[in-house]
């Protein structure tokens, strides 16, 4: 009998609980005034720092690590509308960074914190998964992907009555057929980036989503 050639793509998707919460802020003020804005600016990323390191612990958290830039201060004239220079406006910023356990309270918790400052913006919050873990989650997907395309290998060879099936190429997308693609393709990892005030205004309601972890491959096999 002459060997068939099955060629099938298969792949795996994971829904995984967030394991980490990273928060990024900015410090930041503006005024006339040079000193001012810069005293602002330093009186509140000392807050912060204060605050944060309160709540560091790298082992237990709720704060795993943080950092914190130097002030930095630009000076600028404003055009406005009828096409002339605004007088010079001095502005004073910093930006942070706090890794946090995947804990809505502890984090909600910090957020607020940081939204007290009226100088303080918060810029994003993502959710993750620690490197181990998002290491074992693709190599099990990987595994279920597959899986996956053995099982369509076997559907379609059992349609035309063969009953067995043997693997000769696993490969990822678009590297099946010896050609030379761009970089080498990585399972698709979906963070989640979520922030909302809540409908009664009183803090921020979080609500981590999971981490969607997406795998394909390509293969081949004789049947």
């Amino acid at each position: 009998m002459t060997p068939l050639t099955l060629t099938v793509q298969g792949a795996a998707r994971i829904e995984l609980e967030p394991e980490r919460a990273l928060v990024r802020f900015t410090i930041g003020a503006d005024g006339p005034e040079r000193a001012p804005v810069v005293a602002a600016v330093t009186a509140s990323l000392t807050a912060v720092g204060a605050m944060l390191g309160d709540r560091h612990d790298a082992e237990t958290g709720p704060v795993l690590a943080w950092s914190a830039d130097q002030v930095s201060v630009t000076s600028q004239r404003p055009w406005t509308n009828d096409g002339s220079q605004a007088p010079l406006v001095h502005r004073a910023s910093a930006t942070g960074r706090a890794t946090l356990t995947a804990d809505p309270a502890a984090v909600a918790d910090l957020v607020d914190a940081l939204a007290a400052h009226d100088t303080v913006t918060i810029d994003t919050l993502e959710w993750s998964l620690t490197d181990a873990r998002l290491a074992a989650a693709r190599a099990e997907a990987r595994t279920l992907a597959v899986g996956d395309a053995l099982g369509a290998a076997q559907v379609l060879a059992a349609a035309v009555g063969r009953s067995e099936v043997m693997a000769v190429a696993l490969a990822d997308p678009g590297m099946l057929d010896g050609s030379t693609p761009g970089p080498r393709p990585m399972p698709r990892v979906e963070k989640a980036m979520a922030m909302a005030m809540d409908s009664g205004g009183a803090g921020f309601s979080l609500r981590p989503q999971p981490i969607v972890i997406e795998v394909a491959v390509d293969a081949r096999f004789s049947a």
